[in-house]
């Protein structure tokens, strides 16, 4: 394993990420424990949260975003998560793969040593979150705006909760990582209605950017700690996030060599105003062929960089390298040689081979 130099990335003038490495969260198998050792092993700076969907109902981000409600509950339909009326089963299972989760961190704190860096958890954000899980008459809670405000409003209130707990149990700094994979159909207007046979109305720009907005500075009050907020569409809307103050913006890099120049401009933007972007550059799953090399997977941040005419240097500065994706369907030992290359990308990116 290697370890990235240990020099900081300086996200605004008082918020600061590791210049390490990380990853986003999902990871294959039904172990905390275990889970949490290789990553307290792999990624020592810039630890996280394992996340082991293949544990079924309530192991995935929805899963765990419902398990820190407060005084709200979720069940699930064939549809997928829905409010429900009170605490069942299914909420109740959420809660306790949550808990496993937090009790597996610790043992491993407890028999590999305190992290060096911070650790990280990860959530839908509050555009994600609303738009996937359903009200009680299967309408998204995104369309309710009473129900919208008391979701966020219950999640951040749980949310504190979980932190402390985190931070208790991993005696470290507590990053959050929202995710809004949905946030670019949200602002779209291409959401299905139940019915399939029409979508839900676009939401504005400024009204997406207020809530993102509100919810990160919460959060950050919550940690004291900057915010990253990743989107894997194709097209995220980063003028969006960095205007709403987010933190970290993370993305799939391996997806921009078409990015259109609005977009490329987004991202130049950005970069410029001080925002850290976590880019994902290492493929998820095992390719077919030979593993690529380190410079073919730091190739399309260089390309980025060129394009953008911006220095390689600030890949030292404000970047972390991730996973394209979360490692959930990863093979064993696709999964070490993913944090291997990881963790090879952010040395490299602190100490650029001479043949970059």
């Amino acid at each position: 394993m290697l370890t990235p130099a240990r020099t900081m990335v300086v996200v605004s003038q008082r918020r600061v990420l590791p210049a390490a490495a990380t990853a986003l969260g999902p990871m294959p198998g039904t172990d905390p424990v275990g889970s949490a050792e290789l990553v307290l092993g792999e990624f020592p700076e810039f630890s996280y949260l394992p996340e082991l969907p293949d544990r079924g109902l309530g192991a995935d981000v929805l899963g765990r975003t419902a398990a820190v409600l407060v005084d709200l509950a979720v069940e699930m339909v064939p549809s997928g998560y829905r409010m429900a009326a009170r605490t069942g089963r299914h909420h109740r299972r959420a809660v306790d793969l949550l808990e496993r989760d937090l009790d597996g961190f610790s043992d491993a704190v407890q028999r590999m040593g305190q992290p060096q860096g911070p650790v990280k958890t990860r959530f839908a954000g509050p555009w994600t979150g609303a738009a996937r899980i359903e009200l009680s008459r299967g309408h998204r809670v995104m369309t309710d705006h009473g129900a919208h405000r008391d979701f966020v409003e219950s999640f951040l209130e749980g949310l504190d909760t979980h932190v402390a707990g985190l931070r208790a149990r991993s005696g470290a700094e507590v990053v959050v990582q929202l995710d809004e994979p949905t946030l670019p159909a949200v602002l779209a207007g291409v959401l299905p209605t139940p019915s399939g046979y029409g979508t839900v109305p676009s939401v504005p720009d400024p009204e997406a950017r207020e809530l993102v907005s509100r919810v990160v500075g919460r959060v950050r009050e919550i940690t004291g700690a900057p915010v990253v907020v990743h989107c894997d569409d194709r097209r995220p809307p980063v003028a969006l996030l960095r205007t709403a103050g987010v933190d970290a913006v993370g993305l799939d890099a391996t997806g921009l060599h078409d990015a259109p120049s609005d977009l490329l401009d987004e991202i130049g933007e950005a970069w410029d105003a001080g925002t850290t972007f976590l880019l994902g550059l290492v493929p998820a799953t095992e390719p077919e062929g030979e593993s690529p090399s380190l410079y073919e997977t730091a190739l399309p941040a260089l390309s980025l960089l060129d394009r953008l005419g911006l220095p390689r240097s600030i890949l030292a500065e404000r970047a972390l390298p991730t996973p394209v994706t979360g490692l959930a369907a990863a093979s064993e030992p696709w999964l070490r040689r993913a944090s291997s290359l990881v963790n090879d990308l952010a040395k490299a990116f602190v100490e650029p081979p001479q043949d970059w």
